[in-house]
């Protein structure tokens, strides 16, 4: 907490707002969006602005990509200190189960890595799992925007399409894993980097905000497999959440 605490203050000097909308008791799902490659500045300070509010009785947990741990896990072991668990639907379940948070990036690679040009943006890539986990448990959703997060990295673009093109004609994957997004970018420690390799993000101010929380109208089991009722539930999301962060961009630009 105090080294988060110094990055909090002097290196990223986050302004955070709307920590109100954040319900005192029972299960939820935080959904946020993604920024800043691998080292997702904007999460970290997240978590240090929820421990220091909210201490660590108030338990939240953070779903990581399970291919984290098979491809850096070092950075899982870090991930796993501060309440990150690999994606897994009765995990999820688990954590909601007992009461507590449940914090999710539901765009990935492709959110973390989306083209500097699209920051403004919020991309989950039509991923749904989160919804019908929430729709599942029947829990509120609670949106976290951030601006300028994705600054701290400058994504040229996805370099993705051409790889998996190779990968069709018998050229393998690093490591085996594919990585789902292969983004050419400019950042620290590398300069120009191509790849989803750990960056170090340059000290730019972040600005994140809690938003109100979304209650879905309906709940259980047969409305999570309600393919259109998942969609509507998708498209009010993403759109409450464009909207936020339309708001939050216009503010602090």
């Amino acid at each position: 907490m105090p080294l988060l605490g110094w990055f909090h203050r002097h290196y990223f000097r986050v302004q955070t707002s709307g920590w109100e909308h954040v319900p005192p008791a029972g299960p939820m799902l935080v959904v946020g969006s993604h920024n800043g490659g691998l080292a997702s500045p904007d999460l970290a300070m997240t978590l240090y602005d929820w421990h220091r509010r909210f201490g660590f009785e108030r338990r939240v947990y953070g779903l990581a990509h399970a291919k984290l741990w098979a491809g850096y896990p070092w950075i899982a072991g870090q991930v796993a200190a501060i309440g990150g668990i690999p994606f897994h639907g009765r995990k999820a379940m688990a954590v909601l189960e007992r009461g507590d948070g449940l914090l999710v990036y539901p765009g990935g690679g492709q959110d973390a890595f989306r083209p500097h040009r699209q920051r403004g943006r919020i991309q989950f890539a039509g991923r749904t799992g989160f919804l019908r986990l929430a729709i599942r448990q029947g829990v509120p959703i609670v949106p976290l925007i951030s601006w300028g997060a994705h600054d701290t990295l400058l994504v040229i673009d996805d370099l993705y399409p051409l790889a998996r093109a190779a990968h069709r004609l018998g050229v393998p994957w690093p490591l085996g894993i594919d990585p789902e997004v292969l983004p050419l970018y400019l950042g620290l420690p590398w300069g120009l980097a191509l790849g989803p390799v750990p960056n170090l993000p340059l000290p730019v101010p972040i600005h994140t905000r809690v938003c109100a929380p979304i209650h879905l109208a309906r709940s259980g089991l047969a409305a999570s497999r309600d393919r259109d009722y998942v969609q509507q539930c998708y498209q009010l999301v993403t759109s409450r959440m464009q909207e936020e962060l339309d708001r939050l961009r216009a503010e602090k630009t």
